[in-house]
């Protein structure tokens, strides 16, 4: 089991940037493959962007392709930089790991993930 806090968490205005970071302890970070999710009010949690183990594949929800980044170090941070923020980015944000084999796997679906932070709110203003 590995341990994510989440911060970075703001108010922002529209069309500005924040980052998130997540850092995790408790295991070993290089053997987890890294995702970022969001739930807004009375919505499900939604997959936002995912990173494999070896930091060499991404993947993005189309929602936030080409304004979002997702990057990790090697020692326990995943971040997430997001840029041209929208209203409806509006949500608190998680920090998942999945403990995998696959250096280059990544997972986009909740269901795939072991641990997951707190999360940190977002919130957009028009």
């Amino acid at each position: 089991q590995v341990q994510l806090v989440e911060s970075g968490g703001r108010l922002a205005q529209a069309g500005g940037s924040l980052r998130l970071s997540c850092t995790a302890s408790g295991r070993i970070f290089t053997m987890y493959a890294m995702g970022w999710f969001r739930q807004a009010p009375g919505l499900e949690r939604e997959f936002v962007a995912a990173i494999s183990r070896s930091g060499t594949r991404t993947y993005y929800a189309d929602s936030v392709q080409g304004r979002f980044t997702i990057s990790r170090d090697t020692q326990s941070t995943v971040n997430l930089q997001m840029n041209s923020l929208k209203p409806e980015d509006t949500a608190v944000y998680y920090c998942g790991a999945r403990l995998t084999y696959g250096a280059t796997t990544y997972f986009t679906n909740t269901a795939d993930y072991n641990d997951w932070g707190q999360g940190t709110q977002v919130t957009v203003s028009s």
